[in-house]
């Protein structure tokens, strides 16, 4: 009995959470020196927060996977509404923090309210952006690992340049960059793909030549052509090192993403916080980063999808 009422506080965590945020919220008063927003978006986003923690807290006594779930994260949700009730305290409630660089949470989540179609259409630029770095990066990165990894003489003649040139970081060839290519869309495009192409590569070639040499020499001798041994025992063996890689080129690719937008880009989450820190306007600061990081978070996950679907085998290995 005394476990099953432990199990049940844990799963109402979330919800009490929010109940503290919420409190917090409504029995300090606000600092005088923090200027408030047009509505109460804090207020309505515990409101939808509370409901939401409710009601899993409802279903789970109905589904075992939410049971499970909320037992294992309720703590967590329950320590993340103290920190948000914290920092609600020393922003808005009594500006222990500078109030020009810590707005409080009304004035952060009113960008989002009123500045939906500019914040829409810089994340529609960078997704693009991102997209075709990502893909250029990824394609040139894989051809340029499998040659490598299963060429000597490849690997020979071309594996020290890639040395040489492959550990610079991409941000620092932007100079260069911006005055060679003809738009500053295509030379973002190029900085991203450049950033994810070496660690693509790298791992890509590491883990062709780390593929036991028995698997070549068997699939010669069953008449297995170069073409066959490539992807047919060389990738696939692989796989793991190719998947690493581009998980690495991703992270990469989003700080050369935001580099390369605060240079010379009309639009994207880079340009705008860029914009917003030059008009000195935080609360829009904030709301770039927020939105960068559920941006990227969507983005791996995804990708963590897509590689435990091929790789089921190494299921656990890694986690996201």
């Amino acid at each position: 009995m005394r476990q099953t009422l432990k199990n049940i506080l844990f799963r109402a965590f979330p919800a009490l959470g929010v109940v503290f945020a919420i409190l917090v919220q409504t029995i300090v008063a606000d600092s005088p020196l923090h200027p408030g927003a047009a509505k109460p978006y804090y207020n309505l986003l515990l409101c939808v927060l509370l409901a939401f923690a409710l009601i899993l807290f409802a279903l789970s006594f109905f589904s075992g996977k939410i049971r499970e779930g909320l037992e294992q994260k309720g703590a967590f949700f329950f320590g993340s509404g103290i920190l948000v009730a914290l920092l609600n305290l020393a922003t808005a409630k009594l500006a222990l923090l500078p109030v020009i660089f810590f707005p409080s949470y009304d004035n952060v989540l009113a960008v989002f309210f009123e500045q939906t179609p500019l914040l829409l259409k810089c994340i529609g630029f960078s997704f693009r952006l991102l997209i075709l770095g990502v893909l250029f990066g990824t394609v040139s990165g894989f051809v340029t690992g499998v040659c490598i990894g299963f060429s000597k003489k490849v690997c020979y003649w071309v594996n020290p340049y890639i040395k040489l040139i492959g550990p610079i970081p991409a941000t620092a060839w932007i100079p260069l960059v911006l005055t060679t290519f003809p738009t500053p869309f295509g030379a973002s495009v190029f900085i991203i793909a450049l950033a994810v192409w070496f660690p693509v590569q790298l791992m890509t070639s590491s883990g062709i030549q780390n593929t036991s040499k028995i698997y070549f020499e068997v699939s010669r001798t069953l008449g297995a052509g170069t073409f066959y041994q490539i992807f047919k025992v060389a990738v696939p063996a692989a796989l793991p090192n190719i998947f690493q890689g581009v998980f690495n080129g991703i992270c990469a690719a989003f700080i050369a993403l935001m580099t390369a937008e605060m240079f010379g880009a009309k639009y994207g989450i880079g340009w705008y916080i860029s914009y917003q820190k030059a008009m000195m306007l935080y609360s829009g600061v904030y709301a770039g980063l927020i939105m960068i990081a559920l941006f990227c978070t969507v983005i791996i996950t995804a990708l963590f999808k897509v590689r435990s679907r091929l790789l089921g085998w190494q299921k656990g290995l890694i986690k996201w």
